[in-house]
């Protein structure tokens, strides 16, 4: 999880047993964008952001083919939180790491 990502998503998502990592919890919290998602890849886990300068990163790195583990992007005002956990809870389940390896994905689904 993104730095800025509302607290009831994560809780939410970890009640649904969903492994979820916040940047505050690794101490990555402030860490620029760039190397959010470089650590994000080395752990192995698709970072979910409500950030746009998170999405242009992964943008960006789809464009130079600089590989990232994934991005889960949506803007705060276009989601409730109920369906971000529900979008969130889908992805985790049902996609593996190579799925969303280099991707930038929207929600809602």
């Amino acid at each position: 999880m993104d730095v800025h990502i509302r607290r009831a998503i994560t809780e939410g998502l970890r009640r649904r047993d969903v492994d979820v990592l916040t940047a505050q919890d690794d101490g990555s919290d402030r860490l620029p964008d760039a190397e959010l998602l470089d650590r994000a890849l080395a752990l192995s886990r698709v970072v979910f952001s409500q950030d746009e300068d998170m999405l242009r990163e992964g943008h960006r790195r789809q464009q130079s083919g600089e590989a990232f583990a994934g991005v889960v992007y949506c803007h705060q005002l276009r989601i409730t939180t109920g369906q971000a956990i529900r979008d969130l809870e889908i992805i985790a389940k049902v996609f593996e790491l190579d799925d969303l390896m280099n991707r930038v994905e929207f929600l809602p689904l």
